[in-house]
């Protein structure tokens, strides 16, 4: 019976195998995104039924890449048959870069993300990405699968090879956590973050605008009192535009001159501009950072080049002119067009704005051109209480093992804290409390091997699926009757 299980032939149609990858996406993404209907009903406004509809639309587009993954996996089965196996960790890696590249980009809860609390098999990704790390557990899982389908003495080699290579990770991995060479290198500076804990429905409340000023300057000063050198606000924490409210904004710039200190303003900032058609001003809006030097002057603007589908654009507007009430809720965005850095001092640091920091390349981007500190800021208040803020904070500590960096993370209501070059929580505040975290962090200068050859691994998976691919086709073509070629 067990040879008859093992010979039988497990190839399906496509369409059954299209069908049961968008039914494996549906699960997935529907189980890791679900807290997207509260966000669109508590804070977008729009009814349930269409929040549930809109957030399906979301879901069911990423299930196009399981789906993509199982056809594509089908199409090698039928030509290399249970060698297929060892080509399925390049075909899943393979369509989570797409997922980064495809449209406007959603890698949200990449496979690799669910080791980032594993942290010798973490370690990895200094050297592959997170797209090499999803590759090895999708080898695990597949050299599994292997073992049971194949029939030949290659299975135990399969078997024996992978498990070698995990062993031999975790070993490395730990061997560079007792290390943590990191931690000694670099100059030190004293980092602050504020969590200031402001409801998303207060935050743009014109008669809390001078409350919520004073909370965040009184929560700098302690954070001056303490030491910090370099006190970073969380995203959109200004309830009016910095650049232009000249008696709060020059409040914040009065206290970073007196405090010889420099503060990352999270604000959103408005740019005139004129058609040349009908000579007519319009505004293009962008969430923004502001670095205020401690002379006072503002010494780099970001803006932020990934926005948040239905949070600060609507995919597809004129087909889903009905979710335009979540943009309304946050005005309609601009995308920014350049990673600028921001001096601190005589070095440089780089922010990433909200969901931003889950591109893996923008981040190593941000470090090639010169940063040594890693920032991000975010207002999470979005997502209530669910699982997202916390998959948020996970996805973020990756970036810091990549990159080889310390990572300062502050967040409207949580969660805010630092993660060291090696992945590890150094401070973490909970959710929906008003907090001030200190700690001596340090500029880096050494590049990791993953910055150096950034997702290699990724981009070779492609190339391999692509040229089985070629090979299964001219296979399929070369088995074919004559008279049908």
């Amino acid at each position: 019976m067990i040879a008859v299980v093992r010979t039988a032939p497990l190839h399906y149609p496509i369409r059954r195998s299209m069908q049961l990858g968008l039914l494996t996406g549906a699960v997935y993404f529907g189980g890791t995104l679900y807290w997207l209907v509260e966000t669109m009903t508590t804070f977008g406004g729009l009814p349930t039924p269409l929040a549930i509809f809109a957030a399906a639309v979301l879901v069911a587009y990423l299930s196009l890449f399981p789906a993509a993954f199982a056809v594509i996996f089908s199409k090698l089965h039928r030509s290399f048959g249970a060698a297929s196996f060892l080509l399925a960790p390049a075909v899943w890696v393979s369509t989570e870069l797409g997922r980064q590249y495809v449209w406007d980009g959603f890698p949200w809860a990449l496979l690799g993300y669910s080791q980032v609390s594993v942290l010798p098999i973490a370690q990895v990704v200094s050297v592959v990405g997170v797209y090499g790390l999803s590759g090895l557990l999708a080898l695990t899982s597949s050299a599994a699968a292997f073992l049971v389908v194949d029939t030949t003495r290659r299975r135990w080699i399969v078997a024996g090879v992978t498990t070698a290579l995990v062993v031999a990770c975790a070993a490395w991995g730990s061997a560079r956590l007792n290390a943590s060479w990191l931690l000694t290198r670099g100059e030190p500076v004293r980092v602050a973050v504020l969590q200031g804990n402001i409801a998303q429905e207060d935050k743009w409340n014109p008669e809390l605008r001078d409350a919520i000023t004073d909370r965040y300057l009184a929560m700098t000063r302690e954070a001056l009192d303490g030491g910090a050198t370099f006190i970073i606000w969380p995203e959109s924490s200004t309830p009016f535009y910095f650049e232009h409210d000249l008696f709060r904004g020059g409040a914040i710039r009065r206290l970073a001159r007196e405090a010889n200190a420099t503060l990352l303003i999270g604000s959103d900032q408005v740019e005139p501009v004129r058609t040349s058609a009908a000579e007519r001003v319009t505004e293009r809006q962008y969430n923004a950072a502001f670095l205020v030097k401690p002379d006072g002057a503002v010494g780099a603007v970001y803006r932020k080049m990934h926005l948040v589908p239905f949070g600060e654009y609507v995919p597809l507007a004129s087909l889903l002119f009905f979710v335009g009430p979540i943009v309304d809720a946050v005005s309609p965005f601009t995308p920014g067009e350049d990673p600028v850095l921001l001096p601190v001092g005589d070095r440089m640091a780089s922010t990433a704005i909200c969901y931003e920091v889950i591109f893996p390349s923008l981040i190593r981007r941000f470090v090639l051109d010169g940063s040594e500190l890693l920032t991000t800021i975010t207002n999470d208040a979005w997502y209530g209480r669910s699982s997202a803020a916390f998959q948020h904070w996970d996805q973020a500590a990756m970036r810091s093992i990549e990159q080889g960096r310390y990572l300062a993370r502050a967040a409207n209501t949580g969660i805010s804290g630092f993660v060291d070059p090696y992945g590890r929580a150094t401070q973490k505040t909970a959710l929906f409390e008003q907090a001030l975290v200190m700690e001596d962090l340090r500029f880096l200068t050494d590049r990791t091997i993953y910055n150096r050859i950034g997702d290699l691994a990724a981009w070779l998976s492609l190339a391999l699926v692509l040229a089985a691919l070629l090979a299964s086709w001219t296979l399929a073509r070369r088995s074919r009757p004559p008279a049908l070629q």
